[in-house]
């Protein structure tokens, strides 16, 4: 982040640094204002030296609202890119985020990319706290060395305190990042499942579940706070500590006539303001701990190396499976062809799954072998040549316009004549909650078509249809895909109104070695008729 924004590091720092030097020269224009009225200087030079004073608060303000402005562009930049490059990463190899709840990526996503992004503003609060607390020193030492050294000696101390706590401070940012995130998740879940959960009447045991979840997080919450207090309250401690010890000493040097009531004003208005410069340092302290912690956890989703062999293999092509075996199924052998439209039948949904994931190079088969021209499922590569279009149905935008864009330049109209969707509203509200079910599996499906990808996997995508429609989807469907040159298709499905436009089809039984033959020949094969026709 730091070299990414080096120059306005720099700047901020710069201008957030004579914010804090001009603050720290104040107090000393004054004390040298009020001796040289009590020594009865001439009116003009203490108006000149109020106009001395004036014009530093003037420098520094415009200094600290220009590092502000150019502090928060960046931090707002830095927490978007993040967030951006974190959501590829995941949409490009989506093993990165498995072992993670939804809820919890979430979280990463939102409140750790703001945190870890936060480093910049911690940093340019270290820096120009020090500015400030040096100016500080040098000219409590030229008004007496005894008031600088005690200055000198209490910042060190103060700061290595708040070092021997920051690792604490860490565990505990992260430990409320995570509970937060496994909060988030669970809400996420049973939001999604409220109406099964209703259904079978587990919704006391989601709730004790939750309560409990949401308990631990607030625990873990309480937690950080207390660290992030103790932190803030030793630089306040600090502050007070010396405050009260320089008025105390200030006090003594003038009765003993070592300073003048000037030098008082300065000593005393000078470590007024070091709390400002001291709360700077331990809070960008805290700052850089806490976004510590939440940069370990998106770097838990950074992209796992793949290796130079296996990414200069060559280009993607169809799928060739040869002797694979996926769970219970076994002799999975064909080749799809350019501009073929494959259907994949089975009655078991855990095996459509794990069909759907194989043809869309996601997962490899249990043994045997699959390959996408001169690559293997998972490789980064494969996401630019195949579109696995999920089941479950999710429109963005406040248009169909919008839904529809696949930023891949190509014109969605033909599409939407193929999934029979041209008389849908242009408009749409919050989720697209102003279309049916089916209306959204047609936009899903027209999105994936002016896609126009190489290779298309589709996982039942017309269920919320009727039957006259689904006849029609189904031959715009294929005539799209043949006739567009839309390149190859894969559809797993159980809809005799898809299959029969398919040019071969694969079932997979319960057990034993697979079938390819055409929907026609498969008619009479038991359990090919009970997975469709029940």
């Amino acid at each position: 982040m730091v070299r990414r924004h080096a120059r306005t590091v720099a700047l901020c720092c710069c201008g957030s640094g004579l914010h804090q030097v001009c603050e720290a020269l104040v107090p000393l224009a004054i004390g040298l204002t009020v001796d040289h009225a009590i020594d009865g200087g001439p009116p003009d030079a203490i108006l000149l030296a109020v106009a001395a004073i004036l014009l530093l608060f003037v420098v520094l303000g415009a200094a600290a609202g220009m590092a502000y402005y150019r502090l928060n562009a960046a931090v707002l930049t830095e927490a978007h890119r993040l967030r951006v490059r974190t959501t590829s990463a995941l949409l490009a190899t989506p093993r990165l985020g498995a072992d993670r709840r939804t809820g919890d990526l979430v979280s990463v996503l939102t409140v750790d990319a703001t945190a870890a992004a936060e480093f910049l503003r911690g940093l340019v609060n270290i820096v120009s706290g020090a500015a400030g607390l040096i100016v500080t020193v040098v000219v409590l030492l030229r008004v007496d060395p005894l008031l600088g050294v005690g200055i000198l000696l209490l910042v060190p101390a103060m700061t290595w305190v708040v070092r021997r706590l920051g690792p604490w401070l860490e565990r505990r940012v992260s430990a409320r990042q995570s509970s937060v995130g496994r909060a988030a998740a669970l809400a996420a879940e049973y939001v999604t499942s409220l109406r099964t959960l209703r259904g079978f009447g587990g919704g006391p045991e989601a709730l004790r579940r939750y309560r409990r979840t949401v308990g631990e997080s607030r625990d873990a919450a309480l937690r950080s706070a207390t660290a992030v207090s103790l932190v803030e309250g030793m630089g306040l401690l600090a502050s007070a500590v010396a405050l009260l010890g320089t008025v105390a000493a200030a006090a003594a040097l003038v009765s003993s006539g070592r300073i003048t009531i000037g030098g008082f004003v300065t000593a005393v208005t000078m470590v007024s303001f070091v709390g400002d410069p001291v709360q700077r340092v331990a809070r960008g302290l805290q700052q850089l701990f806490a976004a510590r912690a939440s940069a370990d956890r998106i770097t838990a989703l950074t992209p796992l190396p793949v290796d130079e062999e296996s990414r200069n293999t060559g280009v993607p092509g169809l799928p060739r499976l040869n002797d694979a075996v996926i769970g219970p199924v076994t002799g999975l052998d064909l080749t799809l062809h350019p501009g073929e439209m494959l259907g994949v039948v089975t009655a078991d949904r855990t095996l459509a799954d794990t069909a759907a994931g194989l043809f869309g190079g996601r997962r490899a088969p249990d043994r045997g072998e699959v390959t996408f021209g001169q690559l293997t499922p998972g490789h980064p590569d494969l996401r630019r040549y195949v579109l696995a279009a999920p089941h479950t149905v999710s429109l963005f935008g406040r248009t169909l316009t919008e839904a529809l864009d696949t930023g891949r330049d190509t014109d969605p109209r033909p599409a939407l004549v193929a999934a029979q969707a041209t008389d849908l509203a242009e408009d749409l509200l919050d989720a697209s909650a102003n279309l049916s079910g089916g209306q959204r599996q047609r936009v899903a499906l027209a999105r994936a078509l002016a896609a126009v990808p190489p290779l298309l996997v589709l996982r039942d995508p017309l269920t919320a249809v009727d039957a006259v429609t689904e006849q029609e989807v189904a031959a715009g469907l294929a005539a799209f895909r043949r006739e567009g040159g839309g390149g190859a298709t894969v559809v797993v499905t159980t809809s005799p109104a898809l299959l029969a436009h398919c040019d071969r089809v694969l079932f997979l039984p319960d057990s034993g070695p697979a079938v390819l033959s055409t929907a026609a020949e498969l008619g009479t094969h038991p359990g090919y008729a009970a997975a469709v026709l029940r």
